[in-house]
């Protein structure tokens, strides 16, 4: 019945699906993972390389993960090709953007400038969908950090953690056990700071009894950008097909807030370089797999 259906992305089934469209989905899932993790003071993005020969030569530049704008990385899995059209499209984007305002574009609307392209492809005759799907990292002063993911079809969604990619269901299900949820007395602190001194002193007695009682979990617990740097190696480490983890196999990346006295909002972002990724390896390693351990979830 599929058959029938799937020549052209503009013919629906009797079921309402469009075929290319979830092929393009599926290219997807046979690609390399890519995980983002936000965290309370930043986000990770980490990503795995498929190495496909010996013989090929390692490129100085990223693979995985690339920087659209000052203040937003990308994660991709799926067609690199298609990637680089999309990553081209969304930095001229940005640029106009900064032209026009002087000031970045905030992230959600530069996601769905991206999104509103690739929901063309799927709607006239000729085209089909960009096998690609995207992880954007990135902040801006309305909303702060913000975590998306992007699909072939046009959409997208908000994330606290989420993976893409060839076994994400395995990774899913690793970061909602292991995800720390911000307390509720922290988020309502961030909230109030920015309003007068009065209501901030106030939320933040409330934060305190709060916790006295027990009904909010203590800033510690907290997802911190260190812990969603370790979180991302164990994921990567029990999804990888491969039992050794080092630089020629992943890509880290990671966006953070380094303000000053004239930029309290000045975001600073770090691509790892092989020797830095090598060093985050050895520093959780205990998160790794050890030989003989079995990768169920796969």
């Amino acid at each position: 019945m599929a058959r029938r259906y799937d020549s052209r992305t503009t013919i629906f089934s009797p079921e309402g699906r469009l075929y290319q469209v979830e092929y393009a989905m599926e290219a997807i899932s046979h690609a390399g993972t890519a995980i983002g993790i936000q965290a309370v003071d930043g986000i990770v993005l980490a990503a795995e390389k498929k190495v496909t020969s010996k013989l090929l030569e390692q490129s100085a530049s990223s693979e995985k993960i690339y920087i659209l704008n000052d203040n937003v990385l990308t994660a991709v899995a799926g067609i690199t090709s298609d990637a680089n059209t999309l990553i081209q499209y969304a930095r001229l984007s940005a640029q106009r953007y900064l032209f026009a305002y002087n000031e970045d574009i905030p992230v959600e609307q530069l996601v769905q400038r991206v999104c509103d392209l690739k929901q063309g492809y799927t709607q006239y005759g000729g085209l089909r969908p960009f096998g690609v799907s995207f992880l954007y990292a990135g902040y801006d002063p309305h909303f702060g950090f913000q975590l998306y993911h992007s699909d072939p079809a046009g959409n997208y969604s908000g994330w606290k953690a989420t993976c893409i990619g060839a076994n994400n269901s395995t990774a899913q299900s690793i970061l909602k056990q292991d995800y720390k949820q911000p307390s509720e007395s922290t988020g309502a602190k961030d909230v109030e700071m920015k309003d007068d001194s009065g209501s901030s002193s106030a939320a933040k007695g409330k934060g305190k009894e709060d916790k006295k009682d027990g009904s909010c979990s203590s800033e510690s617990e907290e997802m911190k950008l260190e812990d969603a740097i370790k979180l991302a190696v164990k994921v990567l480490s029990k999804t990888m097909d491969s039992n050794t983890l080092n630089n020629e196999k992943m890509e880290f990346a990671t966006i953070q807030l380094d303000p000053t006295p004239a930029d309290p909002h000045r975001v600073v972002y770090k691509i790892y370089k092989p020797a830095e990724i090598d060093t985050l390896i050895e520093k959780y390693k205990d998160q790794l797999p050890k030989d003989g351990d079995d990768k169920e979830a796969k």
